[in-house]
C-alpha cells in the first residue's frame, strides 16, 4: 500500500510538472498563437462578410498552425481557436467598416453611404472583344503554364482602362465584376491620396509635425511626409511573421496607432527610408482624430466622392482606419483609384488634390539608406534612386500601387493606361508577368 501511494504521488508531481510545463510554454507563445488565430478570424470574417465569397481557407497562406486552426461563424462574430480552446481570438463585421479583431463589438461610427454615380467604371458595359488584349490578359491568368505554374500564379481579376475607358476584363473562377478583393499595401497609395485631400482642404500640410502629445523626444520631429514616405524612423520590423511588429499591430492591438505611436526612434526623422506599415496606420489614425471623423474619414473624405462603392477600409478596435492595410474594393474600383492618380486628382471636373500632388508623390525620397528603392510618398516608380529603369520593358514614367499575394494597380501616364492585377500569390513570382501584361497592352493598343 505504501509502494502504491508513493507511486500515485510520484504520477500526481509528474502531472504537476507536465502541466505547469505546458502551462509555461503556452503563456510564453501566446502572443505568436494568437497572431494565427487573428488571421484566421479576420480573414473568414472578411472573405465571407466583405467580399460576399464561401471559401475564406483559399485564402489562408501556408502556416504551421493552419492545420490546427478551428474557425467558426462568419462575422457575427467569427471566431478562431487552435484545437477549439486555445489563443481564442474573434472578429466582427461591422457595415461600412468590415471586420475587426476585437473581443467585443466594437463601437464604430454610422459608416456614410458610397454612390456608384461618380465613378465611370461601374456599371460600364464589358469592353468589346479585342483578341490582342485578350492574349495579353490570358497570358497573366497563366493560360500558357502548366496547371500547377497557373494555381500558384493565382490570378483572380485583370482590369484594363485606356483613355478613361474600360477596354479588358477578365476575372477567375467564384470572382466577377461586383467580387471585392483585398489591396493589401495598396491602402497605402489610396493614402497618399486621401492625405492629398486633406491637404487641399488645409485640414494637415506635409511638413507638420509634432504629431503626438506625448512625443516630447526626437519623435516630435516625425512629419506627415515622413510618414508618407517611411522615413519616419520609428522601429519597425515589416517581416510577415509570426509575433513580429507588423502582425502583431494587425492581429494583437485594439489600438493599432497607439502601438506604433509607442515605438522608440531607431533612426533620426528624415534620414533612412525603412517600410512600414505602421506609418501609414499610425498616419490614418492622426488624421482620423484630427477631423474627428474616426473609421469613417476614408469613406468621406475620399472613397465617397470617387463613387467607389464597393470600398471598404477596415477598422480597428478603437476605430482608427487601418490604412496600411485592409482597403477592399471591386477591380474596377481599384482601377478608379489609378485613373484619379493618372488625373492628378482631378475628379468629374473637380480638383481634389493640390496641383501637382502626383508629381510630388512620384517624387524620389531623399534618405542615406532604404531598404525600398524607387517608393517616394507611398506610390513606386519605375525609375531608381540611381538612374536605372525597375521595369526597363515599360516606359519611364510608369508608377503603381503594390500589394501583399500580387496586387497591383499600375499607371502609365504616356499611354493614357491603368492596369489592375488581383490575385493570391504567395509563392510564385508574379511581377514578370505584370510586366509582360502592361508591355503587350501597350503594343496591343499601339
Amino acid at each position: 500500500m505504501r509502494l502504491l501511494r508513493r507511486a500515485v504521488s510520484v504520477v500526481a508531481l509528474l502531472a504537476l510538472v507536465l502541466i505547469a510545463a505546458f502551462t509555461g510554454v503556452y503563456l510564453w507563445q501566446q502572443p505568436i498563437l494568437l497572431t494565427g488565430t487573428g488571421y484566421a478570424a479576420h480573414n473568414s470574417c472578411a472573405v465571407t462578410e466583405v467580399a460576399g465569397r464561401e471559401d475564406p481557407a483559399t485564402d489562408l497562406p501556408e502556416n504551421p498552425l493552419v492545420p490546427y486552426l478551428d474557425v467558426q461563424g462568419a462575422g457575427d462574430p467569427t471566431t478562431a481557436t487552435l484545437l477549439g480552446q486555445l489563443a481564442h481570438q474573434r472578429a466582427w463585421f461591422t457595415e461600412g467598416f468590415g471586420c475587426t479583431l476585437a473581443d467585443e463589438r466594437p463601437d464604430l461610427p454610422e459608416a456614410t453611404s458610397i454612390e456608384a454615380g461618380s465613378n465611370p467604371f461601374t456599371d460600364a458595359p464589358a469592353p468589346d472583344v479585342d483578341p490582342a488584349i485578350d492574349a495579353a490578359i490570358a497570358a497573366a491568368f497563366g493560360d500558357d503554364l502548366p496547371e500547377a505554374e497557373r494555381a500558384a500564379l493565382g490570378t483572380r481579376a485583370v482590369v484594363v482602362v485606356k483613355d478613361g475607358e474600360l477596354v479588358g476584363e477578365r476575372y477567375a473562377d467564384g470572382f466577377d465584376a461586383t467580387t471585392p478583393q483585398l489591396g493589401w499595401s495598396m491602402t497605402k497609395s489610396v493614402t497618399s491620396l486621401l492625405t492629398g485631400v486633406l491637404v487641399e482642404q488645409g485640414v494637415v500640410a506635409l511638413d507638420e509635425d509634432g504629431l503626438r502629445p506625448e512625443w516630447t523626444d526626437e519623435r516630435a520631429d516625425i512629419t506627415v511626409e515622413d510618414l508618407l514616405r517611411q522615413t519616419s524612423g520609428l522601429e519597425w520590423d515589416e517581416t510577415y511573421d509570426l509575433g513580429t511588429p507588423i502582425t502583431r499591430m494587425l492581429y494583437l492591438e485594439p489600438d493599432m496607432g497607439d502601438y506604433v505611436a509607442s515605438l522608440p526612434l531607431e533612426h533620426d526623422p528624415g534620414t533612412v527610408q525603412e517600410y512600414s506599415s505602421g506609418n501609414t496606420t499610425l498616419l490614418c489614425d492622426i488624421l482620423a482624430e484630427r477631423t474627428g471623423l474616426g473609421a469613417d474619414l476614408p469613406r468621406r473624405a475620399l472613397l465617397a466622392p470617387l463613387g467607389l462603392s464597393s470600398a471598404v477600409i477596415e477598422a480597428d478596435a478603437s476605430g482608427t482606419p487601418v490604412c496600411s492595410s485592409y482597403m477592399w474594393a471591386t477591380p474596377r474600383d481599384w482601377a478608379a483609384v489609378g485613373q484619379f492618380a493618372l488625373q492628378d486628382g482631378v475628379w468629374n471636373g473637380e480638383r481634389m488634390l493640390p496641383e501637382g500632388w502626383m508629381a510630388q508623390s512620384l517624387t524620389p525620397t531623399e534618405a542615406a539608406e532604404t531598404d525600398d528603392p524607387g517608393n517616394a510618398m507611398s506610390w513606386r516608380t519605375n525609375p531608381l534612386p540611381d538612374g536605372s529603369l525597375r521595369w526597363p520593358e515599360l516606359p519611364e514614367d510608369t508608377f503603381y500601387a503594390s500589394g501583399h499575394d500580387g496586387q497591383k494597380v499600375i499607371v502609365v501616364p504616356s499611354e493614357g493606361l491603368v492596369v489592375v492585377r488581383m490575385g493570391f500569390t504567395p509563392e510564385a513570382d508574379h511581377t514578370p508577368s505584370e510586366v509582360r501584361l502592361v508591355d503587350e497592352v501597350i503594343d496591343a493598343l499601339g
